[in-house]
């Protein structure tokens, strides 16, 4: 991506709109840290637009450039998610997902024309974001006892730490993305606590 220590996103949500023949194609950009925002987002997605023929979409997570996933849900194949995932690359961006809604108008638009709309939908969606650069995130995997989890979600939240995974029993585990810039101070943080167990993954 960019540099080593930072990415390029979105700073939030973004919508834009692009007609051809009677189809209408409304993108939706949104920023997110994990595959389980993506499956929060498209659940919204299908709620809010329960008419639409499609929802397509393509996201990119983390800077190792192996974290992506794309759809042409019902579109012709390589019509709608590759456009899609090759304009959130195009602007050398990640942790982004974009969801292009379709309603059809009627007419058949062809491969190319299908390509060209979902391309021009999310590239105007993507113009309408605003794009900050943030931290790289260093996985951890804690351990800690349930009666620390107050301290332990301070102290996440303290260092804008991003929350992977977690599992909430009597014993609890939590996968987290520590910003590498405060990596040491959170570390120490945790440490603090004595009971946490800290392991990166």
């Amino acid at each position: 991506m960019s540099q080593d220590t930072h990415y390029y996103t979105i700073e939030k949500m973004a919508i834009a709109e692009f007609k051809d023949r009677g189809s209408k194609f409304i993108a939706h950009a949104y920023p997110i840290a994990s595959a389980i925002d993506f499956k929060e987002k498209l659940t919204v997605s299908k709620k809010e637009h329960p008419k639409a023929v499609h929802h397509c979409f393509a996201y990119r997570i983390g800077t190792d450039g192996n974290n992506y996933r794309m759809s042409d849900d019902g579109e012709p194949s390589g019509s709608a998610g590759r456009p899609i995932l090759g304009q959130i690359d195009s602007k050398q961006l990640t942790n982004v997902l974009i969801i292009v809604v379709r309603y059809f108008g009627g007419t058949l638009l062809g491969v190319p024309g299908l390509i060209n709309a979902y391309k021009t939908a999310t590239a105007d969606a993507l113009a309408a974001a605003v794009i900050i650069q943030k931290p790289v995130l260093v996985n951890y995997r804690l351990q800690f006892d349930y009666t620390k989890m107050n301290e332990v979600m301070r102290a996440i939240r303290q260092f804008d730490c991003v929350v992977l995974k977690q599992e909430m029993q009597l014993f609890c585990i939590l996968e987290t993305g520590i910003p590498m810039e405060h990596l040491a101070a959170c570390l120490a943080r945790l440490k603090e606590l004595q009971t946490v167990e800290t392991e990166k993954i």
